[in-house]
């Protein structure tokens, strides 16, 4: 290979690891929020599981119109503020809206903007305003007090959750199969790239929990095939006492419906010790 066609060899590798790069900063959003997988479309309600619920619409500090799900529980035992994860909608949740039912919890449950039938296109700042537009229905409109609402985040719902910290005063924060942030994950997911550099998402789970006031709850699966177990690790690590970490086998989509009886009595014991006892 004589010197001239290396040359045109490199320069065709620099150009197209350039395009790369390029495409990479500019479809990030794209990359990180999946509002239509499975789909967009709101396809069931949690009346095909047997609860009963409100539907409820927000308006955001910048103007963004939500849709969420209120469904009252039964007991008084409080109320649970929950934010899935990147992918699908509040119609894709069912399983865990079951569950906090099972476990005595009002729940509430917003799309953010861009998902279901909310208004907007996902941003970092918009999914934390719409979080605090979430807080401020249960808090204002309904008059929950603070210390009985749990905020509880599924992966990207994680870092939104414990963003929400920052300002106010829940009973409790459950963080379940979250990063520490998008540049860590980043790095590791594309190794052959700049990631952190080029990265234009933060989302930050392991700062915001270290300012937390409340007891908090970590949730991960040693099996995580997207977000490794050192993530769960490294959150659980960062957080202030009174904290606890719950093990999980299974995927990081499946883990709680895997392993459901170790799930349901990890968190049924975490909010006796916790909050049980600041509600009652």
């Amino acid at each position: 290979m004589n010197l001239h066609t290396l040359l045109k060899g490199v320069l065709l590798f620099a150009s197209a690891y350039g395009i790369l790069v390029l495409l990479v900063y500019f479809l990030q959003p794209r990359l990180l929020y999946f509002p239509h997988i499975p789909s967009r479309a709101v396809e069931t309600t949690p009346t095909q599981v047997g609860l009963n619920f409100e539907t409820v619409t927000l308006t955001t500090e910048d103007g963004v119109t939500l849709e969420g799900w209120y469904l009252p529980s039964s007991k008084e035992r409080g109320t649970v503020l929950f934010f899935h994860g990147n992918a699908g909608n509040i119609s894709h949740r069912l399983d865990s809206l079951s569950l906090f039912h099972h476990l005595g919890l009002s729940s509430f449950i917003i799309d953010y903007r861009g998902y279901g039938r909310s208004q907007g296109r996902p941003t970092e700042t918009g999914t934390y305003l719409d979080a605090q537009a979430a807080w401020h229905y249960l808090t204002q409109q309904r008059q929950i007090p603070e210390e009985e609402i749990v905020l509880f985040g599924r992966s990207l719902g994680g870092a939104i959750a414990a963003q929400l910290t920052d300002d106010t005063q829940p009973g409790a924060l459950i963080v379940e199969s979250a990063f520490t942030s998008i540049p860590d994950l980043a790095a590791e997911l594309y190794p052959f790239l700049p990631a952190r550099w080029l990265t234009r998402f933060r989302y930050p789970t392991q700062n915001f929990l270290q300012k937390a006031t409340c007891p908090v709850l970590i949730i991960h699966s040693r099996d995580d095939e997207i977000i490794p177990f050192t993530h769960g690790q490294a959150l659980f690590k960062a957080a202030p006492f009174p904290k606890q970490f719950l093990v999980l086998n299974g995927g990081h989509n499946d883990a709680f419906l895997i392993d459901d009886e170790k799930y349901l009595s990890g968190i049924e014991a975490f909010l006796q010790t916790y909050f049980d006892q600041s509600v009652n």
